[in-house]
Order: C-alpha cells, then structure tokens, then sequence
C-alpha cells in the first residue's frame, strides 16, 4: 500500500508539471531543471519550444530575498545551472550538426523550425560567425537550430567555442540577474509574477517580429525591380550597323 501511494503521489506530480510554463518547472525540479531545459532547447532540435528566456527570468525573480511564494532558489546554484546547462547544449548541438550535417534539419516537419533554420543561415551569412552566434542567443528557436547548423557549415571548432561561451553566458547571466534585480527592488513583485513573466515573452519574441517585418520590407522594395524582363530597354539597345 504504501508503494502504491508513493507512486500514486509520483505520478501526481509529474501530470501536475507544465513543461511550457517556468513557474511550474522551477517548482518541480528547481535549480536542476534550468540546467536540463537548457541543455534540452539548446541541445536538442527537440527543445525549440522550452522557454529558456522566461525560465532564466522567473529562476532569477525567486531568487531574490522577500520574494514569497512555494519556491525559493538560491542565486549561485541557479547561475552554476542555467550556465552548466546552457554551454554544455549548446556544444552538444554544434556537434550533432558536425556529424549528421544538414540531414537532422532537412527531417524536421515543423514549419517553425524550418523557418528558425532559414534564418539561423541567414544570420550566419550576413553578420559572420562571431557576431551571429552571440545574437542568436536571444532570438527563441534561432538559438536552438544555429548550433547544429553551425557544425553542419563547418565553423572552425575554435571560433565557435568561444562565441557560443560569451554569448551562453551573457545570455543566461544577464536575464538571471536582471530577474534577481527586480525582484530585489521591487517589495512583493511575486504578486505580479504571471504579467512579469508575460513581458518577458514578449521581449523574447521581438526579435523575430522585427525580422518578419524586414523581410517583408525587403521582399516589397526589391520584388519589382528583381523581376527579369525580356523586354530590351530602346534606350540601351545599340544601333544597328
């Protein structure tokens, strides 16, 4: 009987755990589990929708001395995870991409992913290696799809290691702290954790409108003027002999 309740009551948290939601993950499985969703979104194709940037926040937020609640995290154990985690997918991913190249993208079916791969190339493209794999950092499912793609492209080992390192813990530490931050400052900001933690998706999600909007710019002013004509231009055309 006993057995049986342990599982009962094991099975009942594990249903009650919303894999989407920071709040709920953090109350699960704490400090441990910024270090596991990390991995998992950095890591692993499979990961693009965990919510790394509001985690990261919310972790920070129950950090903080006076902030009430069911969970309190401590500060450096949290850094440590989300640090750990995050650096360690990400190295993981770039070498998934080295040894099965562009095949683990080509087999996704979600459109999403598709798309966050598109423009993870993209990003590689116009603003070099370096600067691309600090940026994607903050770009949701970009973040997830460069570190395999860089490894399919063949970024130098070197390079790589040391962008996806500065960006990894810019990334982690300064939404870790900036949570910490507010929560420190502001008396009894765990009453507005769910509009906070809205905010934060949010600004997450910017990045890709404003490439969305871009791109539409881009397609509108360049699609007349990119379309080939037949027909010569009588101004142009030499005169004949």
């Amino acid at each position: 009987m006993a057995v049986a309740a342990v599982a009962l009551h094991a099975s009942t948290v594990t249903q009650a755990v919303n894999i989407l939601d920071a709040g709920s993950l953090l109350a699960a499985f704490g400090a441990l589990g910024v270090a596991v969703v990390l991995f998992a979104e950095t890591g692993l194709l499979v990961g693009f929708f965990l919510p790394g940037d509001s985690l990261l926040f919310t972790a920070g937020l129950l950090c903080a001395p006076g902030v009430g609640g069911a969970v309190h995290l401590a500060l450096p154990q949290v850094l440590v995870a989300a640090a750990v985690g995050t650096l360690l997918g990400s190295q993981t991913g770039y070498w998934i991409g080295r040894r099965g190249g562009r095949t683990l993208l080509a087999r996704g079916r979600s459109r999403k992913l598709q798309e966050g791969a598109a423009r993870a190339e993209e990003y590689l493209t116009r603003y070099g290696h370096a600067k691309a794999i600090v940026l994607a950092r903050f770009v949701p499912i970009v973040r997830t799809v460069l570190n395999p793609l860089a490894g399919a492209l063949n970024v130098p080992v070197r390079t790589y290691t040391l962008w996806q390192v500065t960006g990894g813990l810019i990334w982690t530490l300064g939404l870790t702290l900036a949570g910490y931050a507010l929560g420190s400052s502001v008396p009894n900001v765990d009453r507005y954790l769910l509009p906070v933690v809205a905010l934060v998706v949010l600004v997450s999600l910017a990045p890709i409108a404003l490439e969305v909007l871009r791109s539409r710019k881009q397609r509108r002013a360049g699609g007349p003027a990119a379309e080939p004509t037949d027909a010569s231009d009588p101004a142009t055309v030499p005169p004949a002999p």
